[in-house]
């Protein structure tokens, strides 16, 4: 706990009111009746502090961006350095951390996965994915999954499979088809003459931490060889150790033709996205290599990022961390199941990518409000709201944990409690 910022008072109410007048004044609404009074303002490790100078425990990530902690000092001291001496390229000339980081992923990333493209944003990664898969195969169709999440820029919506995010942008962009997720013989079925490929999340973040049977990946690449398509793996969420290996499709020993990945690549300190392909692809683009292009992708402060984030990740071995922490948590979080069986039904979850399931979304979000009051930060699926999706920094300590979970513990009884009282009075 800290000393709150002077003048916390009127600075709070000022951010709300210019929230509500020039952002959005539903999400003003939202934390309100969240109970939510204060605003973040620093944050180290795995704990971020509010304005007040309370600490919390972030069991969110971002979601799923600080893999590294809250300002890692190797990844921010990076970054500095590398502003100090030009913090955006003019673009006319080679860019030595651009093409560091490519080299860089080409040895981390499995198999023959080779050039990169760097971009912004998961779903800007998405998008190129989807555009390189058409070009090299020319063919337009997209195969995705329900209850996916690939983006909400207009291609990766088209292959979101939420309804509620589609339905009001309709019409999209023509091409995509969505099957079960987990179900290889709808793949199967799905191929047709004009498909180019099949987009798919190793483990389904937001749709509620959704974990497919053991051999699904590795025959949906069968599949995908044998009927001459593209596998394209959906990385964002999943990458960059969150699941006890650098990418949750090496656990099913699988190399995809395209993978995409952002969130953790900055390591919490700057904004980068990219996708990443087999040298056979890329010929289309080395034909014409600004046939697509970002005027802020492969920035040379953001690549500094990437580039120090990744070797924070091999030399501090936060991927065997993530699989072990994340197997004490799991053990956690299965006890207090068992102990409010009528508010949660189930947690699942890989590494420290965890999913707790409540009964309904808004016990979900009661619990989450619950939990906060109690200084632990974690917050639903975006397609799946009934679950909470947890995926705290791969530095969090086991001490922090069992913290959290104390914490958890704590609001899961208030709000037994409040849902009580509430069906009494009903």
């Amino acid at each position: 706990m800290r000393e709150p910022v002077i003048g916390t008072p009127d600075l709070v109410e000022d951010t709300f009111r210019k929230y509500a007048e020039h952002v959005n004044p539903g999400l003003v609404k939202l934390w309100r009746f969240a109970g939510i009074e204060t605003l973040e303002w620093e944050a180290e490790g795995a704990v971020v502090r509010d304005v007040h100078g309370r600490e919390y425990l972030d069991f969110s990530g971002g979601p799923a961006v600080f893999v590294v902690g809250h300002r890692h000092p190797r990844v921010v001291q990076a970054v500095v350095e590398q502003i100090q001496r030009m913090p955006m390229s003019v673009r006319a000339l080679p860019r030595r951390s651009e093409a560091e980081l490519a080299a860089l992923l080409a040895e981390v990333t499995p198999g023959d996965l080779r050039y990169a493209f760097f971009c912004n944003s998961g779903a800007e990664a998405v998008e190129g994915a989807i555009k390189l898969a058409r070009l090299a195969t020319g063919k337009p169709g997209i195969i995705a999954t329900e209850g996916a999440f690939h983006g909400k820029t207009l291609g990766a919506l088209s292959a979101t499979g939420r309804e509620k995010y589609r339905k009001p942008f309709e019409p999209l962009v023509p091409g995509f088809r969505h099957i079960p997720f987990g179900d290889p013989e709808a793949l199967e079925e799905a191929i047709g003459e004009d498909t180019a490929a099949f987009l798919v999340e190793p483990i389904q973040a937001e749709g509620g931490v959704r974990i497919p049977p053991d051999d699904y990946l590795g025959r949906v690449r069968e599949i995908c060889d044998r009927r001459g398509i593209l596998l394209i793996v959906d990385e964002v969420q999943t990458g960059m150790g969150r699941t006890g290996r650098m990418f949750a499709c090496e656990h099913a020993g699988i190399t995809p033709d395209i993978l995409t990945l952002a969130k953790g690549l900055g390591g919490g300190v700057m904004p980068i996205g990219a996708f990443v392909a087999r040298p056979h692809l890329w010929e289309a683009f080395a034909s014409d290599p600004y046939l697509h292009s970002s005027t802020f992708g492969g920035n040379p402060a953001a690549c500094a990022a990437a580039i120090a984030t990744i070797r924070v990740l091999l030399e501090e071995r936060l991927p065997e961390r993530a699989a072990d922490l994340g197997a004490f948590l799991l053990e956690g979080l299965r006890s207090l199941t068992a102990r409010y069986p009528d508010l949660v039904r189930e947690v699942r979850g890989k590494g420290l990518l965890l999913g707790m399931e409540f009964v309904d979304p808004d016990v979900a979000l009661l619990c989450a409000a619950e939990a906060l009051q109690r200084g632990v930060i974690f917050y639903f699926a975006l397609n799946r709201p009934e679950v909470i999706r947890i995926a705290p920094p791969l530095v969090i300590t086991r001490e922090q944990i069992e913290t959290a979970l104390a914490r958890v513990d704590a609001a899961l009884g208030a709000a037994r409690e409040m849902l009580e009282g509430l069906r009494s009075v009903g």
